[in-house]
């Protein structure tokens, strides 16, 4: 092994889940540990003691029902009040919940729910109920929100499990390397795995956590991230929760900057976990009034954390002249997920994610592949021999697919293993540092994908952002050396000088590309090219559009979508 490095000591962990509920319940009784926005537009929340109270309940009327430790609870809905009581009931209680994105089609829904093995379901509301197939082997389906009679499957009213029931069913001695968490992958490149998560990996991280930064129960969390994901599902919301501060949920999932705007001026969240691409389109708001600034870098930010990608250089300097730290983390939802956290006071460096969290140790293998070890790491995947079998060395580290060095100053991440192909020459190309380049130099850009294993050059499909190039205006604020289009027919001119600039990023020749195809449609979760996360899912996009891929290598093959082609050795060329 070239290198290794292990974070500081870890310190105490709470045991279990269990313990971690009665602890806040104790110490942060009377405090608000959720909120959510009612019909009045006004956030309403739930204290600790009631929250405690009602998990109890709901847990000891699953057990009434039939529901016994080691069950399986598939957690089919968007987050809410009702799902995370749902969830933390059954872990308390020594059960397994299973989320699952709340939008699935009813093919992949049912996949996961029969691979998954569980006889117990929590849907949000009718959208889920007409999702699942009829002939389901469940004990009872819980239904959070209204919903019609009728269905061969055994439903049941949410509420019912709030009926008062004194028994006290949360058991505090659950051992800490039990299963209380299982967590499908994104499925970036494949189908999803099942990942087996311990009390012990979730709260290991916790401890790790607490010694690193200062969060406490005046602290407040304005949320969107799904709970179906690792780094809003446990990362997230597991430091809320461990901190006992208030977690308010952002009333549209995230999907609209304006409303994440308007629920920021309601909250002033203290901290904020999001990706590159919301903090871009919150800052655009920003731009509007002074007013609107000084709602969004609030004096009360203690620090914004980023990831999925590294925040733009530009927007981290926003952040930075008016002293808001950014943190960058890396990690995977089978590490629990954050291995890694960025030193705000260290200048940033492209790619660097940082050192390792307290407990977590890190190694680079022969092969230059990230290899973890550590209370995080999950128990293994569930029902999947064979992937558990290629996952772990023979001396027991996870191998994370990941490739990349280990310096200084921490991690320095390079892309996934497997996206590294090699050209007709022998050539080895690392497409993600020129795909990063390409997205973070055009501001009209939202997926890059490049690609040309065996070819002799090169190629990328761009996807650019619709909604952007749709505004009345088509203007953004001008960089210096900036190619921003002032009108449709400059188009050619952005994508042509962009691209120039993000190949002039890359040092070896044979990896700039030479020609793109900027291909006028939209990756979604529906066609399978983004995952619930909204991760380009790069193995379903080149299968998807391979006749584009094609076409830039010389053939002449028909395709379906608006597309235009840019040749880099034509200046501004685009037909």
């Amino acid at each position: 092994m070239k290198a290794s490095i292990a974070g500081k000591p870890l310190g105490p962990v709470i045991p279990n889940i269990a313990t971690m509920l009665r602890r806040n319940s104790v110490d942060f009784g009377p405090n608000q540990v959720f909120a959510q926005k009612a019909d009045d537009g006004e956030y309403h929340g739930i204290t600790w003691a009631i929250f405690f109270q009602e998990i109890n309940c709901i847990a000891a009327n699953l057990k009434e029902l039939g529901f016994s430790p080691g069950d399986k609870m598939v957690l089919f809905s968007r987050n809410q009040l009702h799902m995370l009581q749902m969830e933390l009931a059954v872990m308390a209680y020594g059960g397994i919940a299973v989320p699952i994105f709340a939008h699935f089609k009813r093919e992949t829904a049912e996949l996961l729910i029969k691979h998954s093995e569980a006889r117990w379901l929590f849907v949000e509301g009718q959208s889920q109920l007409d999702t699942l197939p009829g002939d389901l082997e469940v004990h009872r389906v819980f239904v959070s929100d209204s919903y019609q009679d009728g269905y061969a499957l055994p439903c049941a009213p949410f509420a019912g499990l709030l009926v008062s029931n004194q028994e006290q069913v949360l058991d505090y001695e659950i051992k800490p390397d039990s299963v209380c968490l299982n967590m499908f992958t994104s499925g970036t490149m494949g189908l999803p795995k099942c990942v087996q998560l311990t009390h012990g990996n979730i709260l290991s991280q916790q401890a790790g956590l607490s010694l690193v930064w200062d969060l406490g129960p005046s602290d407040r969390f304005l949320s969107y991230l799904p709970w179906h994901h690792s780094f809003g599902g446990i990362f997230e919301l597991f430091t809320a929760l461990r901190t006992g501060a208030t977690y308010f949920l952002e009333s549209s999932y995230g999907k609209s900057p304006e409303s994440i705007f308007n629920n920021w001026n309601k909250v002033r969240p203290t901290v904020f976990f999001s990706v590159p691409k919301v903090y871009q389109a919150l800052y655009d708001l920003t731009r509007e009034s002074k007013e609107a600034e000084d709602v969004f870098f609030n004096s009360g930010l203690k620090f914004i954390f980023t990831a999925a990608a590294a925040l733009p250089e530009r927007l981290s300097a926003e952040f930075e002249k008016r002293g808001i730290p950014v943190i960058e983390g890396w990690g995977l939802t089978e590490t629990s997920p954050c291995c890694t956290l960025t030193n705000p006071s260290l200048k940033r460096e492209p790619g660097l994610v940082g050192m390792p969290l307290p407990g977590v140790q890190l190694r680079i293998s022969h092969d230059e592949e990230i290899q973890v070890k550590g209370p995080n790491v999950m128990l293994g995947y569930f029902n999947n021999d064979a992937a558990n079998q290629e996952a772990f060395t023979p001396d027991g580290w996870y191998r994370t697919g990941d490739v990349g060095a280990l310096g200084p100053n921490g991690l320095t991440l390079i892309a996934r293993k497997d996206r590294i192909f090699k050209l007709s020459n022998g050539e080895k190309v690392i497409p993600t540092d020129l795909e990063k380049a390409i997205e973070l130099r055009c501001h009209y850009v939202q997926y890059a994908v490049v690609t040309g294993s065996g070819e002799e050059h090169p190629v990328a499909l761009i996807f650019p952002n619709k909604k952007l190039l749709e505004q009345p205006d088509y203007q953004v604020t001008p960089e210096e050396g900036c190619f921003c289009p002032r009108s449709l027919n400059e188009l050619g001119r952005c994508f042509s000088g962009c691209l120039e600039l993000a190949n002039n990023t890359i040092g070896q020749k044979f990896a700039k590309v030479k020609s793109a195809a900027i291909i006028m449609d939209e990756l979604s979760l529906e066609g399978n090219t983004l995952t619930p996360s909204m991760k380009m899912a790069p193995k379903n996009v080149l299968e998807k559009y391979r006749a584009h891929l094609k076409n830039l290598y010389g053939e002449q093959v028909p395709v379906n979508e608006e597309v235009y082609v840019i040749d880099l050795n034509k200046k501004h060329n685009i037909k």
